[in-house]
């Protein structure tokens, strides 16, 4: 149980530093963050994590990560299903504190609520299809990168800053495509309160990183299959 709670907790501080981030610190006119801030909170949020975290569960935080991680061989199915359903507690939770938080705001206006969406909820109005392109190739490039980052022979002790920073440039290139979710759970504990159309898009948000990120494991055994269990 000590994995799964962890995977509770690390997916509790991603949604609550991104999201929150964008829901309460990026919303100043003149002392917002803006979209870099933002980029740089889900960054942090999974790098702190994931020294804090990773040798207890090895940090996951997203249901493409642990899927992704399956298809390279390096995570145990049986642990599969407990641990998306943990992220998604831990991020449905962390939802429910920001909106606690959030709506203690005089003026406070539910808006997005640091939803994903595409066509009129795509912060640039992108597409559908552009979106799904996102969000497919920017999770396999987060799961190349973090497969690559755990290989034995990547440099020991540098895989969390490795896997931050790729999550915070992901940000950088696709807040304006989708609002960048490359996380299932992340995706889904904001939807649940910003309802209608946030639901109603959210089935992209789970099918798009799920097999983008099962196709960047599996390109990186392609490659580095070395630094992978047999």
């Amino acid at each position: 149980m000590k994995k799964y709670l962890a995977e509770f907790i690390g997916t509790f501080w991603l949604v609550l530093g991104g999201c929150g981030s964008a829901v309460l610190a990026a919303a100043f006119p003149d002392l917002g963050i803006g979209f870099v801030g933002v980029s740089l909170a889900f960054g942090l949020t999974v790098l702190t994590m994931a020294f804090a975290i990773g040798h207890i569960s090895g940090c996951h935080l997203n249901p493409a990560v642990s899927v992704g991680l399956f298809v390279a061989k390096r995570f145990d199915g049986k642990d599969l299903l407990p641990y998306i359903v943990a992220q998604v507690l831990g991020g449905i939770v962390a939802g429910g504190v920001l909106y606690l938080i959030a709506s203690g705001k005089a003026d406070f206006s539910l808006g997005g609520f640091a939803s994903n969406g595409y066509g009129e909820h795509s912060p640039g109005g992108y597409s559908l299809g552009a979106a799904l392109v996102c969000e497919i190739v920017m999770t396999a490039i987060f799961l190349f990168v973090i497969v690559g980052a755990t290989d034995k022979r990547a440099p020991a002790g540098f895989a969390p800053i490795a896997i931050g920073l790729c999550l915070t440039l992901i940000h950088l290139i696709s807040i304006p495509v989708t609002n960048t979710s490359v996380n299932p759970a992340r995706s889904t504990a904001v939807a649940i309160f910003a309802g209608d159309w946030a639901l109603a898009q959210l089935w992209l948000f789970w099918v798009a990183p799920i097999i983008g990120g099962a196709l960047g494991a599996f390109l990186y055994r392609i490659i580095g299959c070395e630094g992978c269990a047999k």
